[in-house]
């Protein structure tokens, strides 16, 4: 079975990771030194956000050199220690591919600008003329998703388009040397022995031709993403077949974890399962990001309706599962507590497919409050002080210590890249890893077990014991079954059907009884003499 139907991937946000040489930014040697923890987790790869020369108008998404290496950030002999470092621990290592747009300070878009309108250079981006009698409108009603129009105009009177910030100018897909620039990009890094590309915003590539006006509602709900003239056009499945065919057919790299495959995963914020599961066909993408079970409340209908959508999918293919990211809210203040965000981790390494982490999702942090002085998500200043962004997702990580910077860095805290909270000492790796409750504890446990007793089928459903209207969602895969409480009041064990021995639960237990925002693991299988990497029972918390 390929490796990637049913992996672990662990997102590493290099800035906010670990630092090498104490300027207070995290980089790739502070990585490549701290993948031994990402190991022990239990991971089976790592795919690493955004390392390339970057203004950082968008925290790296904003790349001036898609084969370069960013200076604060390291050398490309990081890069390769870092890969093999990877490849010695048996982690296969993601990158991420940045299709859609450059940054303004990218040497193309530089020479676009000099070049002046209908020029060949120009041509490698969406420049227009804008509407109206001296052309000061822009050139149809499109929104950037980061608030205000999707279009920017410049001294000569044009205009050109970014989905996003305006420092992020989108590429035209329809021109031959964007393609052709790319496959070469792609070629680079597999060269460099990568395992994989995340896509990012795989969905925005193409756009409708005429660039026709979108309507009102942009942005608003997700639900109508396809219907964008911007979004899910039909020109993007060529070309993921092209790159596909180019995985396929590029040779294993010296010291690759076996069996070798690499792998391509949509960042495709495509809501309708029907279009979504076009980007996983067999000669297409391998994996989509399952954002629907990401947003989804905690409310068991709402679950339960999103992962039989996500497994009964038309494409057929092996689900991701994922509940953070570096755009995301982290589980514990989005969900409203800890012991919440702890029964989501069961459930979701519970299910068949595989499983996408956020760095310090396994120490259960909460969403950092970074002060106004201090953020620099673009959301911030486009929405007008209104969208405080992403930032509190991407504070560094605490890995030891009493007091910030948390052997992060060797740097003052007041010099780290985003401050960290005061009251973090108990969240650190090393706290964690003396106390047998901890998050950290409860991750390395259920990484185990599940890596012991896989789904005999990552694509198919799993067996249902909970019914409609149920408070609680009740399941098995295989030889592993999960019961979660998300109702108000405790439930009695004997009366949730699912047989088997507890191993392994996400809070205290109430006697026999599963109390509230509570999840547990069972299995049906004898209890082992001597287990050999799995606790015996649910742990202490």
């Amino acid at each position: 079975m390929s490796w990637w139907r049913d992996a672990v991937c662990y997102e590493v946000y290099p800035r906010a990771f670990a630092d090498s040489d104490g300027d207070g930014t995290g980089d790739l040697a502070g990585a490549a030194a701290r993948l031994g923890h990402i190991a022990e987790l239990g991971a089976d790869a790592v795919w690493i956000t955004p390392f390339y020369p970057s203004p950082l108008a968008d925290g790296g998404y904003d790349i001036a050199d898609h084969t370069g290496v960013a200076a604060d950030l390291g050398s490309p002999g990081d890069f390769d220690r870092l890969t093999a470092r990877a490849h010695e621990l048996g982690l296969r290592l993601i990158v991420d591919l940045v299709p859609n747009h450059t940054s303004d300070r990218h040497p193309w878009f530089r020479e676009a600008l000099a070049a002046g309108p209908g020029s060949a250079a120009r041509e490698r981006y969406l420049f227009r003329a804008g509407r109206g009698p001296s052309g000061a409108l822009p050139p149809n009603d499109w929104q950037s998703a980061f608030g205000g129009p999707a279009w920017t105009r410049v001294a000569d009177g044009e205009w050109y388009c970014h989905l996003h910030a305006p420092e992020q100018p989108d590429l035209n897909w329809r021109d031959p040397g964007v393609r052709s620039a790319f496959t070469g990009i792609l070629r680079h890094w597999l060269d460099r022995g990568v395992d994989g590309f995340r896509v990012d915003v795989a969905h925005a590539l193409f756009k409708a031709e005429g660039l026709p006006d979108a309507g009102p509602g942009q942005h608003g709900d997700p639900r109508r993403n396809h219907l964008m003239p911007y979004y899910d056009q039909e020109e993007l499945h060529p070309l993921y077949r092209e790159w596909r065919a180019l995985l396929d057919s590029h040779p294993a790299p010296p010291g690759a974890v076996p069996p070798h495959e690499r792998v391509m995963v949509a960042e495709s914020a495509v809501f309708d399962p029907d279009r979504l599961a076009r980007y996983i066909r067999p000669d297409e993408m391998h994996q989509a990001f399952n954002f629907a079970f990401l947003e989804a409340a905690w409310d068991p209908a709402e679950l339960r309706r999103v992962i039989d959508a996500s497994l009964s999918g038309p494409g057929g293919g092996p689900v991701t599962w994922l509940l953070s990211s570096h755009d995301a809210v982290r589980p514990v203040t989005r969900l409203g507590s800890a012991a919440r965000a702890r029964a989501a981790a069961l459930l979701m390494l519970a299910l068949p497919g595989s499983a996408y982490l956020y760095q310090g999702e396994e120490l259960g942090l909460p969403q950092a409050a970074v002060p106004d002085d201090r953020v620099r998500d673009p959301l911030w200043e486009r929405s007008g002080h209104t969208d405080r962004g992403r930032d509190g997702s991407r504070v560094p990580l605490p890995w030891s210590g009493d007091r910030a910077p948390y052997g992060f860095t060797t740097a003052a805290p007041e010099h780290t890249w985003l401050p960290q909270p005061d009251d973090w000492a108990r969240y650190t790796v090393a706290a964690q890893e003396r106390d047998p409750g901890s998050t950290l504890a409860l991750y390395r446990a259920a990484l185990r077990l599940r890596r012991a007793h896989p789904a005999p089928d990552p694509a198919a459903p799993p067996h249902w014991y909970s019914a409609a209207g149920d408070p609680y969602l009740a399941f098995r895969r295989g030889a592993l079954g999960c019961v979660v409480n998300l109702g108000t009041r405790s439930l009695s064990r004997a009366a949730l059907g699912v047989p088997g021995r507890a191993v392994l639960a996400s809070g205290p237990l109430d006697g026999d009884a599963l109390p509230p925002d509570t999840a547990l693991w069972l299995l049906d299988t004898p209890a082992p003499r001597h287990p050999p990497d799995v606790p015996p029972g649910p742990p202490r918390i």
